[in-house]
């Protein structure tokens, strides 16, 4: 009987330990968590401490392809964004090609430093580089019109500006081989609030993401610039939020 409870007790521990390694975290400290969505696509997950909210989880994107990776936003700051940097190059053994920055806010730039000191190019919507020296925040160093598609490892990346939203920069990401768009802080998580809308333009914002719903009608994965990731029902979520006369 004890070693037939020894044995039951073994396999429940080797299911625990697959399913954790399944759904659980790539890499995890302090600073920095990196989730896994897919063999390429892992979401990152840095930290702002702000006054009288405390500290305050936020998204980003690393996708990885044929040796190569892009980096969609920088974590919170150069410690975490060495450490994001180290677990691509040195765990994951890909090349980090480009950074794309989402807008202008801090905690889409704050670690660029970090990956300008390492000779990494990174990218935004024109508009962006001027806001972000306005704002005294890290400037990306190559701006594009509306539209910019990078490609790695034969796939493509397309960041496009749809409209202004949460800033007037705002962009979004999407990678059509993944089915994934890395919304920033545009899109919203399921039962968020509005959030910071100090520099948003709500009358067009509802708009915007219905713009997005149309051209990338087959999205399955939606990242939000802060809490859970989902699906469609994200930009479903936040266009309703944002629909004009609504409190």
């Amino acid at each position: 009987m004890l070693k037939k409870i020894g044995y039951v007790t073994l396999l429940l521990l080797l299911h625990l330990q697959a399913k954790s390694q399944k759904g659980g975290l790539a890499y995890s400290s302090e600073a920095l968590k990196i989730i896994p969505l897919t063999d390429s696509s892992f979401i990152h997950v840095s930290y702002l401490d702000i006054p009288d909210v405390g500290r305050f989880s936020c998204n980003g994107l690393i996708y990885l392809n044929s040796g190569l990776a892009v980096v969609f936003d920088t974590p919170q700051n150069n410690a975490a964004a060495s450490e994001l940097i180290q677990w691509v190059t040195e765990t994951k053994k890909h090349q980090i090609k480009a950074v794309v920055v989402n807008h202008f806010h801090d905690d889409c730039t704050g670690g660029l430093p970090v990956f300008h000191k390492l000779g990494v190019p990174s990218y935004a919507y024109g508009p962006t580089l001027a806001l972000a020296k306005e704002e005294g925040n890290p400037v990306p160093q190559n701006g594009f019109e509306k539209e910019m598609e990078l490609e790695v490892g034969g796939e493509k990346i397309i960041n496009r500006y749809f409209g202004e939203a949460h800033t007037t920069d705002n962009i979004v990401s999407y990678i059509p081989s993944e089915e994934l768009l890395f919304g920033g802080c545009m899109i919203k998580s399921i039962n968020a609030k509005k959030g910071n809308l100090e520099d948003a333009n709500e009358a067009e914002w509802s708009h915007t993401v219905e713009n997005i719903k149309r051209t990338y009608s087959n999205i399955k994965i939606v990242i939000p610039g802060h809490g859970e990731q989902g699906g469609m029902e994200l930009l479903d979520y936040t266009s309703e939020l944002f629909k004009p006369n609504k409190p």
